[in-house]
């Protein structure tokens, strides 16, 4: 597998490090320079040889993508031009991809593994928090580390430089690992071409891992994106169509959840001396605890997630109310599932009881709505 000449990429990251120097948010004649450079020549450049990218990344070359940005308008501190997957990574904000981002006072620029700094709800986009950035960063790492142990020129840490730019602080935190190159010591084309495609083979690692893996921290836990989703499809809206937050989940799969996080709540409570009953096939909660005269009323929600968010359907909230304080909600989080064995295999999992379980609607979030219509009105 081989590269043409990749033009003269060292050549384009220099001029833009000297033009760093020049910054200004106003659209000058350096700034429109950079402009040229970030969005057109760089760009070009990379798009080259987007064919062996494509095979690198094992998707037809179609699908790779090559954009830059300085700023709509004002012009920003910190420009970039990507390498991206637009299925993966729509826009600069969600998914991982590889970038050049450019120090605020010129002396260097990184080749950088990164992360959107946002994510995809099943209905909007929210900010990801510097401890969600982290959390991911250390999820990513360790798929890496074959390939990184082939290289010890690599950074964990990114410094821009940057005085005003709050975006930068988001590129560093969201950093997994990264190339510097300084102003004065630039390689020449065939180490930058190598290093990209070194850099590349880091990024299908990702991905296999978001194919792969049943959470990914900070993402939207599967059962409430697939709730989510699917009231917004029953509703008749359609849905974004995007790959990268880990696997959805199945049918076998929710029963193995189900299975194993009643069968978690069901020994806690053993233990704590309560008679358990399974009433799930028959109630609007799964068990019925009985301990002398006492009685709780047990709902429990197993998860891949780190189980900051459940799905209640009406029945199950509306159940729970009426039962308190003779009542209780068991989170298992963090389960492992196994999908390589059918049916699939659920182990381990942190479990978390609240009991009295009082909900608060603070604490609800209203997915869809059943509306009384004017039609039904004139019937």
């Amino acid at each position: 597998m081989g590269f043409s000449r990749l033009g003269f990429v060292d050549e384009t990251l220099i001029e833009i490090l000297d033009l760093q120097k020049q910054w200004s948010a106003k659209n000058t004649e350096a700034m429109r320079r950079r402009g040229v450079l970030i969005r057109k020549t760089l760009p070009d450049q990379l798009r080259l040889h987007t064919a062996t990218l494509a095979e690198v990344l094992e998707v037809p070359e179609s699908e790779v993508g090559v954009e830059g940005r300085d700023g709509t308008g004002l012009k920003t501190e910190v420009p970039w031009t990507r390498v991206h997957l637009p299925l993966r990574s729509p826009s600069a904000t969600t998914g991982w991809y590889l970038v050049y981002l450019f120090s605020a006072q010129g002396n260097r620029v990184y080749l950088s593994l990164i992360q959107g700094t946002t994510r995809w709800t099943g209905t909007d986009f929210a900010r990801r928090s510097p401890e969600q950035l982290s959390e991911r960063v250390a999820w990513a790492r360790p798929l890496l580390k074959g390939l990184l142990s082939e290289r010890d020129d690599l950074i964990e840490s990114i410094d821009l430089q940057a005085t005003k730019s709050k975006v930068a602080r988001g590129y560093a935190a969201g950093s997994v690992i990264a190339i510097e190159y300084d102003r004065h010591t630039m390689p020449n084309d065939t180490v930058l071409v190598q290093d990209l495609l070194f850099m590349t083979r880091l990024l299908s690692e990702i991905h296999q891992g978001e194919d792969t893996s049943p959470y990914i921290p900070g993402e939207v836990p599967p059962e409430v994106l697939d709730a989510t989703e699917a009231a917004a499809e029953t509703a008749g809206r359609r849905t974004r169509d995007f790959k990268g937050q880990g696997f959805r989940l199945d049918a076998p799969d929710r029963r193995a959840l189900e299975l194993h996080s009643v069968g978690m709540a069901t020994a806690y409570f053993e233990d704590r001396g309560w008679i358990v009953e399974d009433v799930g096939a028959e109630e609007s909660y799964d068990l019925l605890l009985k301990r002398g005269d006492e009685r709780l009323h047990v709902e429990v929600k197993g998860t891949v997630s780190e189980g900051g968010q459940v799905i209640l359907t009406r029945a199950e909230v509306e159940k729970q109310r009426q039962f308190v304080p003779a009542n209780a909600l068991v989170i298992v989080h963090s389960i492992r599932l196994d999908r390589s064995v059918s049916p699939p295999m659920a182990s381990g999992g942190v479990l978390h009881c609240t009991s009295p379980w009082e909900i608060a609607e603070e604490d609800l979030t209203v997915v869809s709505y059943i509306y009384r219509s004017e039609v039904e009105k004139a019937l």
